[in-house]
């Protein structure tokens, strides 16, 4: 990848109320002075599952390639790809052993063909901690998760 990438800041969340059940997602991307609010739900879906639909989201936002710092509370996803575990799930053909399939399968293809595309390095926060992003996003995506009450 280029070195001349543009620096994007994004953060995302993702709820459910029940899980699963009514859920939503939020996200924000920043670019120099730039700021923008994106946010969506479903009716019947999980907390993982809106975790990482707020990063496909954010991520397919984008118009070109960037060098991406993506900060989420979401345990799942950010141990997922770092430790490397689910391009290991996706070389034994979405199975996370013998047995256990590897769930989201559909949205890890999404995420994985992203992440060919840009820089991204993650960062973990704490959820409701009071970073101010991580915050904006939660309230996001409450807010949409309401909507399928």
């Amino acid at each position: 990848m280029a070195d001349n990438l543009s620096k994007v800041y994004i953060y995302t969340d993702g709820a459910c109320s029940g899980n699963p059940g009514p859920g939503g997602w939020g996200a924000i991307l920043k670019a120099g002075t730039n700021m923008k609010e994106l946010s969506g739900g479903e009716a019947n879906t999980t907390n993982n599952r809106m975790e990482m639909t707020a990063i496909i989201q954010a991520l397919s936002a984008l118009k070109r390639p960037c060098d991406v710092t993506l900060t989420s509370d979401s345990k799942y996803v950010i141990d997922a790809i770092e430790k490397g575990w689910v391009k290991k799930w996706k070389a034994n053909n979405w199975m996370r052993n013998k047995k256990d399939p590897a769930l989201n399968a559909d949205l890890w293809e999404k995420i994985l063909t992203l992440l060919d595309i840009h820089k991204v390095t993650f960062v973990w926060v704490k959820g409701h901690a009071g970073h101010p992003e991580n915050e904006r996003c939660d309230q996001l995506a409450v807010m949409e998760s309401k909507k399928y009450y």
